[in-house]
């Protein structure tokens, strides 16, 4: 695979067997007309066979707003989750901060389109898994996916009603987020369990989840791959410069501070990934999309972006490293607010943003993959997910945990 360097030099990679084995047959690059193509189709269930699935996975997500319209109800629910964020009287203050921020946030979203594409790029990823799933996992075939957003539709719960309906015997509740947060992931999961918890019925499905995967080698190669591919549109003579910022959503300090694994689990995903790269340039990992005045986990991406340029390091590279599909935080904060506005004022020379992994044929095989090593594994989550973190102030994961692990599979 070309590498990168004033004389564009080869550097040749080294791939584990296991890699290796995963990726035979795959395609390893995209094409974008195709995922063009692929992207506009009907984003919903309704595109998989009609037949009754004996496999389930719920792909848990936080969504976005489709259209302008869906923007305030998706912030009402964002800001009443406890699970998120907490707030003074926030059965009070959730709404008024969502009514005072909607016109704000439906500005953006125009800009980008006028809605987030997260829930046709699941489509598209989950089709994309069902399809290898039924001819590598025979045994637990027919799969179905179905889409759980946190504060849109398809919501979790209605989702786990409509796989209970469709007689689902497996359920596999499988994050889209690599890294774990209590934030993200945990509300996800704790959805899971409100559901069944407010009901006396028993689940009609034996649950297990897949709670994270920073590191899984085909997540990797992804990554590097769109990496190279960007770094290739950098001058020659400048990519041996090119600065790497891997920019991930940034946590509360307060919620760093309680243990929440998420930044080391997102470390572990950056260095992975410049192992695979040699580490062919200097990079950093920053945390973008503070709000508000309390401490967040830092630096912040812009603030990095500002401090390299008055040290004369103008060609960038931003690769959004928590996030495996284009949305507000892509398409807007990193594409718009930091490469376009930020760039120009602080006179960068080149920066650019490395494609999300959105339709990437091998991150459909990454997927897939993660589903049968787990459905092979019969363990109901990851050691991991059994360990509360240690400054805990929300009960409910402590019984989420318990829902999981006590799962007979």
């Amino acid at each position: 695979m070309a590498a990168l360097g004033a004389a564009r030099r080869v550097i040749h990679f080294s791939w584990s067997s296991s890699v290796a084995s995963l990726c035979a047959g795959s395609k390893c690059r995209w094409q974008s007309t195709a995922a063009a193509a692929a992207i506009s189709r009907p984003a919903t269930p309704d595109t998989q066979e009609s037949r009754k699935p004996k496999t389930g996975i719920l792909m848990l997500n936080m969504g976005g707003p489709e259209k302008l319209d869906d923007v305030h109800d998706f912030l009402l629910r964002l800001f009443l989750d406890t699970d998120l964020m907490q707030l003074p009287v926030q059965n009070k203050l959730g709404p008024f901060i969502a009514k005072r921020r909607t016109p704000k946030i439906q500005e953006q979203y125009s800009r980008i389109g006028g809605g987030s594409p997260i829930k046709q790029w699941t489509t598209m990823q989950g089709e994309g898994m069902v399809k290898l799933l039924d001819e590598m996992c025979p045994e637990t075939a027919p799969h179905k996916f179905y889409i759980g957003f946190r504060y849109v539709r398809p919501l979790t719960e209605e989702a786990i009603e409509q796989m209970e309906n469709d007689g689902v015997e497996r359920a596999v509740a499988f994050t889209q987020y690599p890294q774990y947060s209590c934030s993200t992931t945990g509300s996800s999961l704790n959805a899971i369990y409100r559901y069944y918890s407010s009901r006396e019925d028993r689940p009609k499905m034996r649950w297990s989840v897949i709670d994270r995967w920073p590191t899984h080698p085909l997540l990797i190669e992804c990554f590097a791959q769109h990496v190279l591919n960007e770094l290739e549109k950098f001058p020659v003579e400048k990519r041996d410069d090119v600065v790497i910022l891997f920019s991930a959503h940034s946590l509360p300090m307060s919620v760093v501070n309680r243990g929440d694994p998420y930044p080391q689990e997102v470390g572990a995903t950056v260095q992975r990934v410049m192992e695979r790269l040699q580490y062919c340039n200097p990079y950093r990992l920053v945390w973008q999309s503070k709000v508000g005045p309390m401490a967040w986990l830092g630096p912040q991406t812009d603030e990095v972006i500002k401090g390299l340029s008055q040290r004369g390091k103008k060609n960038l590279l931003l690769v959004p490293i928590a996030f495996t599909s284009d949305h507000i935080e892509t398409l807007h904060e990193l594409d718009i607010e930091y490469s376009q506005v930020l760039g120009e004022e602080c006179g960068v020379e080149n920066i650019r943003r490395a494609e999300s992994l959105n339709g990437n044929p091998l991150f459909f095989k990454a997927l897939a993959d993660l589903v049968q090593s787990h459905l092979k594994s019969d363990q109901p989550c990851s050691r991991q997910l059994t360990l509360r973190c240690p400054l805990c102030v929300n009960p409910t994961c402590g019984r989420t945990k318990d829902f999981f692990v006590n799962q007979k599979l």
